[in-house]
């Protein structure tokens, strides 16, 4: 069964397995101790802690192993804000981080500080020169990740590192999607990374400060990785997550290129396969795996559980796939349509046959499930157009909303309107996203008797 979703978790890499089996009988000793065993195990994570920090871009004595990529962010901005505490309270981060930045921020704000967050646009870029106008002089820390991990978007880092250099605010890098394809290159002055992103095993973050950064580490502390990582090191588990860095970025050209081959395919075909699909993320500047598009008129949960059946495990980040029913950050941000969205992350070693089969079942997958809900079909245009329709979506669940105008935005003339009621916070973000992919005129939202009144108005 095909695995698609590498950009929530690698498969194990053989060299990680191997490290790990093998460390098990050298690294199972305490590190701090001055014997034989403990020694040997000191001298496999020194070893761990030179191949990682060699791979980040740092010294050795910058990187420190935390228990998770979760950990090390929330750990580089709490310890990043406590160090510079005296410059002020306020954060600076994108619209589109991942949701341990989120929460780092919700924090800093509960406690009495300010955050500030960058838009993107509708690829998922920040521009450097906007995120430079977030600066304040009472910004402590700015926040940007090296790659989205939903639409697989590369940020401007190195751009944007220089500008906060200049205003003088260290730059915390989020590279928890990026580290297994290469360094990240300019002056940032934290990093943060994952070891089940790149093929590692799970429970290992790196988290590197820069000499120089002000840094003071919140909570209790311990004589551990230099105080920055409370508790014993996970040294068989450590040893793996370095060697295995190590493998896969021997192995990131040749397989980055041949994996981009095989995403461009995917963005190429999918369009021409499944009508009424946009393709999000920017098409050049991106992780080279990964590939996320959004369907009309389909309900994601659905549309995942059917190709699961059919054999291939890909992620979404539609609303309707979350324990919280909130529609995916990344998509409100970028302003693209938030259901029925499908990422598609292929792990190394992904076939072309593997891909080819995908595409196979995605079309016929597609229309059983907007079949089941009843989704529109061409029709010809109604004799006698109304010049305004009322749509009631009230009590029904996105994508049905934008279902119903579909099927009836025929039935008004050009510069008619289509008023769709509707209580699903999820219209508010997909019917303009719809009129965006269809070229219609989303005129706004307006109160109403249990919900809120969308106004659109058809162009074409």
């Amino acid at each position: 069964m095909p695995y698609f979703d590498a950009a929530s978790s690698a498969p194990l890499h053989p060299v990680a397995r191997q490290a790990l089996h093998a460390s098990l009988d050298e690294g199972w000793a305490d590190p701090a101790r001055l014997y034989r065993e403990g020694r040997r195990a000191a001298m496999l994570l020194d070893a761990a802690r030179e191949t990682a920090a060699e791979a980040v871009g740092c010294r050795p004595d910058e990187l420190v192993f935390t228990s998770s990529g979760t950990r090390a962010v929330h750990s580089a901005v709490a310890g990043a804000l406590s160090g510079r505490r005296r410059v002020g309270r306020h954060l600076v981060l994108s619209a589109v981080e991942h949701s341990s930045v989120l929460h780092s921020a919700a924090a800093l704000e509960a406690a009495g500080g300010s955050f500030t967050e960058v838009p993107v646009d509708r690829s998922g870029s920040v521009d450097p020169s906007a995120y430079a106008r977030a600066l304040r002089p009472d910004t402590a820390l700015a926040c940007l990740q090296s790659a989205n991990h939903e639409v697989g978007t590369e940020q401007p880092v190195a751009e944007t590192a220089e500008l906060c250099a200049d205003a003088g605010v260290p730059l915390l890098v989020d590279a928890a999607q990026s580290l297994g394809w290469g360094p990240v290159p300019g002056r940032w002055s934290l990093l943060a990374a994952s070891a089940h992103k790149w093929g590692g095993p799970a429970g290992v973050g790196l988290l590197a400060v820069r000499k120089g950064v002000r840094f003071a580490p919140r909570g209790p502390v311990d004589e551990r990785e230099s105080g920055r990582a409370a508790g014993f090191e996970n040294i068989p588990a450590i040893v793996a997550a370095a060697a295995s860095l190590r493998a896969v970025r021997a192995e990131a050209e040749a397989e980055g290129a041949r994996l981009r081959a095989l995403v461009d395919r995917i963005r190429a075909s999918v369009a021409d396969l499944v009508p009424d699909v946009e393709v999000v993320g920017d098409p050049v500047r991106r992780l080279p795996h990964l590939v996320t598009f959004s369907c009309l008129y389909v309900d994601g949960e659905t549309l995942l559980h059917e190709l699961d059946r059919a054999g291939f495990s890909v992620s979404s980040g539609s609303s309707c796939t979350s324990s919280t029913l909130t529609p995916s950050h990344v998509l409100k941000a970028m302003g693209v349509l938030t259901e029925g969205n499908v990422r598609v992350s292929l792990p190394p070693g992904t076939t072309e046959e593997e891909v080819g089969g995908f595409l196979g079942v995605l079309p016929g997958v597609v229309a059983e499930v907007r079949e089941r809900l009843g989704a529109p079909v061409p029709a010809a245009p109604s004799p006698a157009p109304r010049a305004s329709l009322v749509v009631d979506a009230l009590g029904r669940r996105c994508p049905v909303p934008v279902i119903e105008l579909a099927k009836v935005i025929g039935e008004v003339p050009v510069g008619g309107t289509v008023t769709v009621l509707s209580d699903d916070e999820a219209a508010r973000l997909d019917i303009p996203a719809w009129c965006a992919m269809r070229e219609q005129e989303y005129v706004g939202e307006a109160p109403a008797d249990h919900g809120s009144a969308y106004v659109v108005r058809r162009l074409l």
